[in-house]
């Protein structure tokens, strides 16, 4: 028996945005799936935040379809408020009110969800509710914006580079809150340039640069679509060695220089390094740094691109 069709609770189609002589988002297409965590993954600069702010009604497309919860903002504008939760990359709150106070504002601007003692215990600020937002951390500031978000009992969360600027500590406390909202069955938008965060909480990305997709799928899709399993980069101090006999080696795909460092793209790694041993040795190079990792998504970016997630 056929299982029915999982329904898109966001639909872009050909959506494009120009400021002045920026072209920030150059007619993408996107499905998100009730109930999954989708990822808009790329540099900044690439269009990412500007196509959220279109999904989100806070910015107006020049061309383009955008379907919410299966509703438009030019007609159903009252009722999407109602249905979506908003962290944005940025959120201002008012530095003098408690974190309670916080809560039971935002909580005021919709019809139902959680009480603002219910959205601490969520966000697990309990021994912050009646410190003034001043005096908040940058994470604990991220987690009350999260709440924020949360009071109205969204449909749909949008998440703008939720983690930018915490401490590693901070930033897998936001993760583990995501996890628990993915866990819950809560549909999330997530922009973000942290490939390990990317592929940690999202079922399916899209890889954004200069305002197109360029790449879509599951991160294991994506990393497999390179035709890529590790990463071999070695250093051998001023020694310059002779790239064109490394890139010849079997199963070597690409071979680059990165930072004073020499990195490969290989296929197979137990037949790599080995090869590539000898072939240091043939050339007389010393090897003094070697090290080696599985492919990721931001391999993906560079394959496609030649650039990092984070150059620009």
């Amino acid at each position: 028996m056929p299982q029915p069709e999982t329904k898109a609770a966001l639909r872009v189609r050909n959506l494009r945005k120009t400021y002045k002589d920026v072209v920030a988002v150059d007619g993408i297409d996107l499905d998100i799936l009730a109930g999954e965590c989708f990822g808009l993954l790329g540099p900044n600069g690439a269009g990412k935040t500007t196509t959220i702010e279109i999904c989100e009604g806070l910015t107006e497309a020049d061309s383009g379809e955008v379907e919410v919860l299966g509703l438009h903002w030019k007609s159903d504008a009252s009722a999407l408020r109602q249905k979506l939760g908003i962290q944005l990359q940025e959120t201002q709150l008012a530095e003098k009110l408690t974190v309670f106070e916080t809560l039971r504002l935002f909580r005021s601007f919709f019809r139902q969800g959680p009480g603002a003692e219910d959205a601490i215990r969520i966000v697990q600020l309990e021994e912050k509710r009646d410190a003034r937002v001043g005096g908040l951390s940058g994470g604990q500031k991220q987690r009350l914006a999260l709440a924020c978000a949360l009071v109205g009992d969204p449909d749909l969360l949008f998440l703008d580079e939720p983690t930018t600027g915490l401490d590693p500590q901070a930033r897998r406390q936001l993760w583990d809150l995501i996890e628990e909202f993915k866990a819950a069955g809560r549909t999330i938008l997530l922009t973000t340039h942290y490939m390990e965060e990317a592929e940690r909480l999202c079922g399916r990305v899209a890889i954004m640069d200069h305002g197109k997709v360029i790449a879509q799928g599951t991160p294991r899709e994506l990393i497999a679509s390179i035709g890529v399993e590790h990463v071999v980069e070695f250093s051998a101090g001023d020694a310059v060695p002779d790239l064109a006999g490394i890139g010849a080696m079997a199963g070597v795909r690409d071979v680059r220089t990165e930072n004073g460092s020499v990195l490969l793209q290989v296929t197979e790694l137990h037949k790599a390094v080995p090869g590539l041993l000898d072939e240091l040795g043939r050339q007389g190079i010393p090897l003094t740094e070697l090290r080696t990792h599985s492919a990721t998504l931001e391999d993906v970016f560079v394959h496609l691109t030649g650039r990092h997630l984070r150059d620009e």
